[in-house]
């Protein structure tokens, strides 16, 4: 299991024009590679169609035939492959951004038993108040939201050149992937052993 490598998906949720998200995304990829326990690939939401109106049935009792817009057909194929995720977020009003619950709200199984990191950012709360409300979102989903998250508080001052200042940093992103690989191995074998009964 500790040679296995695992899909790994970062979600860079804003879309605002101006937004610091990719550069933070960035980085990510780059600890997540250094890891070695990923695979990895970014979707940027920025680049997805995310209508907010919604279909009158839920995807989880739609299955495969949910009608989604050819527009999110890559990121629902990058959902479904994903073993683990990281997703990328600022903080909005004590929350996150509109296109992250779109997201979500278009998918359901895609999510379902697979384990969810966060790295936020923001002013002095770092995004942590976004990441509390998308814990509780996903849990509904039946994702698994790992305990040891990322957050950049007063991102604008603590960076430079794509890179944290903290020279602690990458220390505590490879916490956080270190878990991440221990519950992408750990759920996947829960998967193919049986169905998720949820």
């Amino acid at each position: 299991m500790e040679n296995t490598t695992h899909k790994l998906l970062i979600i860079v949720g804003s879309v605002r024009e101006g937004r610091f998200g990719p550069v933070v995304g960035s980085w990510v990829a780059e600890q997540a590679r250094t890891h070695g326990g990923f695979e990895v690939d970014v979707v940027d939401l920025a680049d997805i169609e995310l209508p907010l109106a919604l279909p009158a049935a839920p995807p989880k009792f739609a299955g495969a035939g949910y009608p989604r817009p050819a527009g999110m057909a890559a990121l629902t194929s990058a959902l479904e492959e994903a073993d683990a995720f990281v997703v990328v977020t600022p903080e909005y009003n004590h929350s996150y951004p509109a296109s992250l619950k779109a997201a979500i709200d278009w998918h359901f199984t895609q999510w379902t038993a697979k384990p969810v990191a966060f790295v936020s950012y923001g002013g002095a709360a770092g995004g942590r108040h976004a990441v509390l409300h998308l814990e509780n979102v996903l849990s509904e989903l039946h994702a698994v939201t790992v305990r040891d998250g990322l957050a950049f508080p007063n991102y604008f001052t603590a960076w430079q050149d794509g890179e944290p200042l903290d020279t602690e940093a990458p220390g505590y992103a490879k916490a956080l992937l270190d878990q991440l690989a221990w519950w992408s191995a750990t759920l996947r074998a829960g998967r193919e052993a049986a169905p998720y009964p949820g």
